[in-house]
């Protein structure tokens, strides 16, 4: 209706029905009327289209939840919260029993360490977290202090040997199959330097850490008698295994 032409009807003198002339002298299809009908039909319109034009909102829920869940942004650090408690008798026992666990266990056999290493790392964070409401006790402290001399021994301990094994096993692949030189791969040029270096590393760990002799003894030390049977070299306690 916007482009139509709203033609105007003449005022023309017909009877609308049950209406006798006398009393409508005025033609009930006159222009006024036509206009007010068209007026308003163009507002019903209008609203209408308002209506359908305007954005339907979503009804809020009847039960809102009291508490909305958080945003996480993506790489946010994930916090960690905890109730439970540890007496201390509770933390003591636990780090009496992991520094056990790790000191016994032959840290000379790699496929143990690489099986086990992962679930101690775990445990160990987690002491360091139930230990700190003791730690200025001195026994816990000591304790604790103990602990984290173990991790670091062994980690050294861990490197130096896996070094060593890597030199022993280019040895015996550069002797060839069996051996006999059939096809034997290409020798370490500086050996030397290397078991030098292991041998050096061998005396810092025994002269800073005594009281950790026997673990290093059972990783460094047996893996430089390995490899001096490959290559000939001298360390410091070479004697002990008598060739």
């Amino acid at each position: 209706f916007g482009s139509r032409e709203v033609l105007a009807v003449p005022d023309l003198e017909l009877t609308p029905p049950n209406k006798s002339p006398e009393k409508n002298k005025l033609c009930w299809f006159s222009p006024s009327f036509l206009a007010d009908k068209m007026a308003s039909h163009i507002a019903r319109r209008a609203i209408t289209s308002l209506r359908l034009a305007a954005p339907r909102q979503a009804l809020a829920p009847a039960f809102a939840p009291r508490f909305a869940p958080a945003a996480v942004s993506i790489g946010a650090s994930r916090q960690y919260l905890t109730v439970v408690k540890y007496s201390r008798d509770d933390v003591m026992a636990k780090l009496d029993a992991f520094h056990a666990e790790v000191f016994a266990t032959n840290w000379a056999d790699y496929l143990n360490l690489v099986y086990n290493v992962p679930f101690w790392e775990l445990e160990y964070e987690k002491l360091s977290s139930i230990v700190q409401p003791y730690i200025h006790e001195e026994d816990v402290g000591k304790k604790f202090s103990e602990v984290q001399e173990l991790m670091d021994v062994m980690y050294q301990c861990e490197d130096v040997r896996d070094h060593l094994n890597e030199l022993a096993e280019l040895c015996t692949r550069a002797s060839g199959f069996m051996g006999t030189g059939y096809a034997a791969e290409e020798k370490v040029d500086n050996l030397d330097e290397h078991a030098k270096a292991c041998s050096e590393a061998y005396d810092a760990l025994l002269a800073k850490h005594p009281d950790f002799k026997p673990k290093i003894e059972q990783t460094v030390g047996h893996g430089l008698a390995i490899l001096r049977q490959k290559h000939k070299f001298k360390f410091g306690s070479m004697h002990r295994y008598f060739f």
